[in-house]
């Protein structure tokens, strides 16, 4: 009888380690973050270049500026860099979410 009051108490706590170490665990999991696209249209201001809109929008894209450059003459169907004030382009943007 001793010896089953015994292993039932190990088994207890047992289970309560390691639930206890379980819930801890689950508990500091960090959610995955989620890359999100999305398109805006902008318009071209003196000044503006493929590449100095490539350096803003480029951010969480995992592109270099260098693609991201080739990505807007793709979206916009430009054979060349030179784009011209009061134009306007689409641009995507991305925005790094958390999973939950």
């Amino acid at each position: 009888m001793k010896q089953l009051i015994m292993l039932t108490l190990a088994v207890l706590l047992g289970a309560h380690f390691c639930g206890q170490s379980l819930m801890n665990a689950l508990a500091g999991e960090v959610g995955t973050p989620l890359i999100e696209k999305y398109y805006t249209s902008i318009e071209i201001r003196n000044g503006d270049s493929l590449w100095s809109i490539a350096d803003q929008y480029v951010e969480n894209s995992g592109m270099s500026t260098a693609q991201y450059v080739q990505e807007l003459k793709n979206m916009n169907r430009l054979r060349e860099d030179t784009i011209h004030s009061g134009q306007h382009l689409t641009v995507a943007y991305f925005v790094q979410n958390q999973d939950k």
